[in-house]
């Protein structure tokens, strides 16, 4: 289980904030009583980022398929007949 700490107490004692986040794992902030954030120590947030699926970018820029698009053939579709307003 995470530490909680309130945001006031996190900035007041940010230094302790730190050293618990090394020596006991994450920790979580809240603002009025609402989770907020999460501070990770640097090998976590490692893992999670390494662990995290490709971005948007790096599929784009792949030039892998990802499954076939089905495509009509151009000219091929029916057009409306154009009002004579």
């Amino acid at each position: 289980m995470m530490n909680t700490w309130p945001v006031q107490d996190a900035k007041a004692r940010f230094s302790e904030f730190l050293d618990a986040c090394i020596t006991d794992g994450s920790q979580l902030v809240t603002r009025r009583g609402v989770e907020t954030a999460v501070l990770v120590p640097i090998a976590e947030w490692k893992r999670l980022t390494q662990a995290a699926s490709p971005t948007l970018k790096t599929l784009l820029l792949s030039g892998v398929a990802r499954g076939d698009l089905n495509i009509p053939p151009r000219g091929k579709a029916k057009r409306r007949a154009p009002t004579g307003a």
